[in-house]
């Protein structure tokens, strides 16, 4: 539930940051919450320190929701192609997802759950860095 209210909060925040800040600064901040997120959960089982750790997934969560889309429309402008990228993206992200989760299980199963979690901090720091040096602004001022 924490995460869906800062979801909200944040979608909110960030589509009003939209076209004054690009779509790159924001997808920085969203892409680089989650490996701190993922190192996080290593550091505690408090459960109160856990449910706070969530407020950095719904940052993600809802930039990256609002986000996805604008750079997918910023992609594809004048080529009709929004809906087949947008469901490309999707079927991605999905799959994705999916393969991590697989992925990261079988660490937990076979090494615990500290180092699944270091395995997808991994994986988000590696995204963070992808999108840093390759992605370019794709918003137009």
């Amino acid at each position: 539930m924490t995460t869906q209210l800062v979801v909200t909060l944040i979608s909110s925040w960030s589509g009003s940051k939209a076209a004054l800040w690009g779509r790159k600064p924001l997808l920085l901040i969203a892409f680089g919450v989650l490996p701190v997120r993922g190192v996080l959960y290593t550091q505690t089982h408090n459960l109160n320190a856990l449910v706070a750790i969530q407020i950095l997934d719904g940052v993600a969560a809802g930039i990256f929701g609002a986000f996805s889309v604008l750079v997918i429309a910023d992609l594809t402008k004048g080529t009709g192609r929004f809906n087949l990228t947008l469901g490309a993206i999707g079927m991605a992200v999905g799959i994705g997802a999916s393969m991590g989760q697989v992925i990261a299980g079988s660490i937990v199963h076979h090494f615990g759950s500290s180092a699944g979690f270091l395995f997808l901090a991994t994986v988000a720091a590696a995204a963070f860095a992808i999108l840093h040096f390759f992605m370019p602004e794709t918003h137009e001022r």
